[in-house]
C-alpha cells in the first residue's frame, strides 16, 4: 500500500459543497489560487512525510510528537486553503479543466478532514498519531509476562506456519488484545473527522470518502455491490470447499453454522489465506510451489529480493530507482527500536524522494509485496512532475492494482525462469493446484477488502455507535466472509483496532477495487504484448510495449477522471470484474465439481 498521510489525496468530480457564492469568478484568479496552493502543500506535505516517516520507523513519545505537530500544520493549511477555494465555486462553463480539476480535487482530499476550529483540529491530529503509535507498539506478553512479549511480525508467523488449534488462539486472541485501549480515541476521532466533514459540505466522513469516485457517493456505494455481487459466487465456492478440508483438519471443532474460525485461515485478519494451501492442495505432492524455501536456500536478503522485483520493471522499459530509494528506505526490521511493520510506500517530497518501509523476510508472501509496493513506487515516479493536487492515482484502487497486476505475470514459467521454481507444471492437476494457491490470496481478499469500509461509512453515518462498535464488526465478518471469532467477543474488545488501516485512518475500498482492477489491467497489458492464450498463463516481463502503455496511464495521475485513465489502459471505461472470472475460470469449474453434495453457505 502507499503511505497515506493525512490528509491525503483523493480524486472526486462530484462535491456535496457548501453554499456557492453568487457573483462571477474570474478564472485568472482561480488559476492563481491554483497554482499558489500548489506550491504551498507542496512543502507542507513534504514537512508533514518527513516527520510521519520518522514517527514510523523510530517510535517514541517525542516523535508521535512531532508528527502530530507537523500533522496539525498540515491540516491547517488544507482547511485554510478549501475554505479559500469556496469563493471559486462558480467557475464560469468555459474556465480551463485543470483549474476546475484541482478545486474539486482540493475539497475531498482528506480522509481526516479537519475541523475548522484550532483546538479542534490539533486534538484530531494528536489522536490520529496517538492510534497508529498504539498499533506500532502493539505486543502480545502472554501468561508468561515480559519474557515471552511477541510483536506483530511474529504472531504472524504462528498464524501462518502452526497448526494445532490451541496455539493458532493464542496467537490470534493476544494480538487482539492490543486495541482495546484504542476504542474511546477512535470514537472521538469519528466525531471529529465528521465535524471537519460538515466544514466543507458533506453529512460525514464516509459520505465524502465516497465522493472519491468521480461519481456520487449513492453512485459509488451501487457501484461496489455489483461489483461484489458479480464475483461473490467464485467466494462461495472456495469458502465451501476450504471449510471442508478444514474441517478433516480440526475434526468436531468448526462452528455447525457453515462460517470458519478467523483463527484457522492463516493470516491474523483471515483476509488471505495463501498461508494454508497445503492443508486444502487439490492434489498434494503433484506440483512444487514453495517459493519461500527456494528464497531460503538460496540465501535472499532483503535487499536483493528488492533487486529482483525491480528487474521486472525495468525489463518493461520503467526505469531504475534512485539511489536515494537504496539509501533512505526501510526494508528490514530494526533490532534497537519499534517501528511499523506494515509495509507501505512514500513519496516524501513529491519531487523524487521514494521510499518503501517493510520489515522484508524470504518469504513468497513479502516477493509478491514487494512487487506491489514497487507498484506505488514506479506510480509515484511516473507522476511527480505534475503539481502536487495531481499527484495521485486516478482513483485510489489504481495506485493498489498496479503493483499487484505486475505480480500477476509471475507465474510458474517465470519463476523457473528466475531460478525461484525447478518446474514450471502444466498438467490439469498443477494448473489447479496454482490457480488454488492464487485464490487463497485473491479471491478470498474480496469481502474482507468490501467490509471494513462498510463499518466504516455505517460508523462515520451514526448507525453504528461505539457501543456496537465490535458486534457491528462481527456481523459483517459473518456476513461477507463466512467467519466468525474463535473467541467470545464483547464491547470490552474493539477488534476493528486490530487492523492497521482503522487506526491509521487508511480507506479501505481501494484494497477491494484493485483486486478486480488488477485483473482487467493485467488482460490489457497482455494484450498490448501480443500474448495468445489463457490469461492465467500470460507474463508481460520483458515487453515494453506494455510498459510504454503502463507508463502512458500512470503518467496521468489523478489529472483526469478515471475513467478516462481506464479507457486509456483497457479501452473500457467501466471497471469490469469479467477478467477476474476469465482469469479463474479453471478453478470455478473444478470448485464446481469439488463441492456437490457438500452442505455450502453459512
Amino acid at each position: 500500500m502507499p503511505h497515506v498521510l493525512l490528509p491525503a489525496l483523493f480524486t472526486a468530480l462530484t462535491l456535496a459543497a457548501a453554499p456557492a457564492p453568487k457573483p462571477t469568478v474570474d478564472p485568472a484568479e482561480a488559476r492563481a489560487f491554483v497554482a499558489k496552493t500548489n506550491a504551498d502543500l507542496k512543502l507542507r506535505q513534504a514537512q508533514a512525510e518527513q516527520a510521519a516517516w520518522v514517527s514510523y520507523t523510530y517510535i517514541t513519545s517525542d516523535t508521535e510528537e512531532m508528527a502530530a505537530r507537523a500533522q496539525e500544520a498540515l491540516m491547517a493549511a488544507f482547511s485554510t486553503a478549501i475554505a479559500d477555494s469556496m469563493r471559486f465555486s462558480a467557475l464560469p462553463a468555459d474556465a480551463d479543466p485543470e483549474t476546475t480539476r484541482a478545486l474539486q480535487l482540493l475539497r475531498v482530499n482528506q480522509p481526516l478532514p479537519a475541523p475548522l476550529d484550532p483546538a479542534k483540529r490539533a486534538e484530531l491530529a494528536t489522536l490520529a498519531a496517538k492510534l497508529t503509535s498504539i498499533y506500532g507498539k502493539g505486543r502480545w506478553c502472554g501468561i508468561d509476562g515480559k519474557a515471552s512479549c511477541r510483536e506483530l511480525p511474529e504472531l504472524e508467523r504462528v498464524l501462518a506456519s502452526e497448526k494445532r488449534w490451541d496455539r493458532l488462539l493464542d496467537a490470534w486472541a493476544g494480538w487482539h488484545t492490543i486495541s482495546a485501549p484504542m476504542k474511546g480515541d477512535y470514537a472521538r476521532l469519528v466525531e471529529l473527522a465528521n465535524e471537519g466533514a460538515r466544514d466543507i459540505g458533506f453529512a460525514d466522513a464516509g459520505d465524502l470518502w465516497r465522493a472519491g469516485y468521480d461519481m456520487t457517493p449513492q453512485a459509488f456505494e451501487q457501484e461496489t455491490e455489483r461489483l461484489w455481487q458479480a464475483v461473490k459466487p467464485l467466494y462461495d465456492d472456495l469458502h465451501c470447499y476450504v471449510r471442508g478440508r478444514l474441517a478433516r483438519v480440526y475434526p468436531n471443532k468448526l462452528p455447525k453454522d457453515g462460517t470458519i474460525p478467523a483463527h484457522l485461515l492463516g493470516n491474523m485478519w483471515a483476509q488471505e489465506w495463501t498461508n494454508i494451501y497445503e492443508l486444502v492442495e487439490p492434489f498434494p505432492g503433484r506440483t512444487n510451489l514453495d517459493v519461500s524455501a527456494a528464497l531460503r536456500a538460496q540465501k535472499f536478503d532483503a535487499h536483493r529480493m528488492t533487486k529482483l522485483a525491480e528487474s521486472f520493471f525495468v525489463s518493461l522499459g520503467l526505469d531504475r530507482l534512485p539511489a536515494t530509494f537504496w539509501e533512505r528506505s526501510m526494508f528490514e526490521k530494526p533490532r534497537d527500536r519499534a517501528v511499523v511493520c506494515h509495509a507501505s510506500a512514500w513519496n516524501v517530497d513529491y519531487s523524487g524522494d521514494l521510499r518503501i518501509k517493510m520489515c522484508i523476510e524470504p518469504t513468497e508472501e513479502m516477493f509478491v509485496t514487494l512487487h506491489h509496493e514497487l507498484g506505488h513506487i514506479y506510480y509515484f515516479h511516473a507522476y511527480n512532475r505534475l503539481p502536487v493536487l495531481f499527484q495521485s492515482g486516478a482513483n485510489d484502487g489504481f495506485h493498489e492494482a498496479i503493483g499487484d497486476a505486475i505480480a500477476l505475470s509471475i507465474t510458474p514459467s517465470h519463476l523457473k525462469k528466475i531460478g525461484l521454481l525447478r518446474e514450471a507444471p502444466s498438467d490439469r492437476a498443477a494448473l489447479i493446484n496454482v490457480q488454488m494457491k492464487s485464490a487463497l490470496e485473491k479471491v478470498a481478499f474480496l469481502p474482507f477488502g468490501k467490509l471494513i469500509d462498510k463499518w466504516r461509512w455505517d460508523v462515520f453515518a451514526g448507525k453504528v455507535k461505539p457501543e456496537a462498535y465490535n458486534a457491528a464488526w462481527w456481523a459483517l465478518r459473518r456476513q461477507y466472509q463466512g467467519v466468525t471469532a474463535p473467541v467470545t467477543r464483547t464491547e470490552a474488545d474493539f477488534d476493528p483496532g486490530a487492523k492497521y488501516h482503522i487506526p491509521g485512518s487508511v480507506p479501505y475500498m481501494r484494497y477491494f477495487l484493485a483486486r478486480i482492477l488488477q485483473f482487467q489491467f493485467h488482460k490489457a497489458l497482455c494484450d498490448a504484448a501480443g500474448f495468445k492464450g489463457p490469461l492465467h498463463e500470460c507474463s508481460i516481463h520483458g515487453s515494453q510495449a506494455a510498459g510504454k502503455k503502463l507508463q502512458a496511464m500512470m503518467a496521468l495521475g489523478a489529472s483526469r477522471p478515471w475513467p478516462e485513465a481506464l479507457e486509456a489502459l483497457t479501452g473500457s471505461r467501466e471497471i469490469d470484474p469479467g477478467a477476474l472470472l476469465e482469469y479463474f475460470s479453471p478453478l470455478r469449474e473444478w470448485l464446481a465439481e469439488q463441492n456437490k453434495g457438500q452442505r455450502c453457505g453459512w
